[in-house]
């Protein structure tokens, strides 16, 4: 569960990237853009281009890209950081304090809930960072340039993004996201074992008392 959690966290909140963008004048001139984005996505408040400048025969003003999926990365990076907070506390129980969390209710009980709520944390913000992902994908393709771009409009000139930053590390924090979801799952069935629930549930299942021993003949 640490490794999982911690390969969530750092391949999201340690990315940077950055996409080339082409503007071909109707003049035969280009011009490049660089549309830099990086962790926690505030891509509003990133500039594409700073200053007023000339742009193909076109004066611009200070323009951003748009759009902000920060709340969904920030939710998927604290999420991920407190699991890996809380595997690590439980593992000093389960290596060190072990009989006084099997010789009471409260521990696994504790235990269940907590890890229950997070199994639910893992559906919400892994969810949540995929459509922000995809949001921060839209935003920095062609169309997302163009649409940012006003001057684009009514012009001779295209837009195009000719170099894509690898976002790879992005799709693998998704993917792993929805792993921990599964691996914490999986972990609550083995700690509801261990929960009075269960073994209550057992003992009250016929059968589960002693057998009576046939009379010998």
């Amino acid at each position: 569960k640490q490794l999982t959690a911690i390969f969530a966290f750092g391949s999201c909140g340690g990315f940077s990237g950055r996409n080339v963008v082409s503007l071909f004048c109707g003049d035969g001139r280009n011009e490049t853009l660089n549309a830099n984005f990086h962790y926690p996505f505030r891509l509003s408040q990133v500039p594409l281009i700073e200053g007023n400048t000339t742009i193909c025969n076109h004066s611009v003003t200070t323009t951003h890209l748009v759009g902000d999926s920060a709340s969904s990365a920030e939710f998927f990076v604290g999420i991920a950081t407190v699991c890996f907070l809380y595997s690590m506390v439980a593992l000093l129980v389960y290596l060190g304090y072990m009989h006084v969390y099997k010789d009471s209710d409260f521990g696994p009980i504790f235990d269940f809930v907590i890890t229950a709520i997070l199994v639910f944390m893992w559906l919400v913000c892994s969810s949540a960072w995929a459509k922000g992902l995809q949001n921060v994908k839209d935003a920095t393709d062609t169309e997302g340039i163009s649409a940012t771009l006003a001057f684009l409009k009514g012009s001779n000139v295209t837009c195009e993004v000719t170099e894509y930053g690898s976002m790879r590390a992005l799709n693998i924090s998704a993917v792993f996201g929805y792993l921990n979801m599964f691996i914490w799952a999986g972990n609550a069935w083995f700690v509801y074992k261990e929960t009075r629930w269960h073994s209550q549930k057992i003992s009250s299942q016929p059968g589960s008392g002693r057998q009576q021993v046939p009379a010998p003949i």
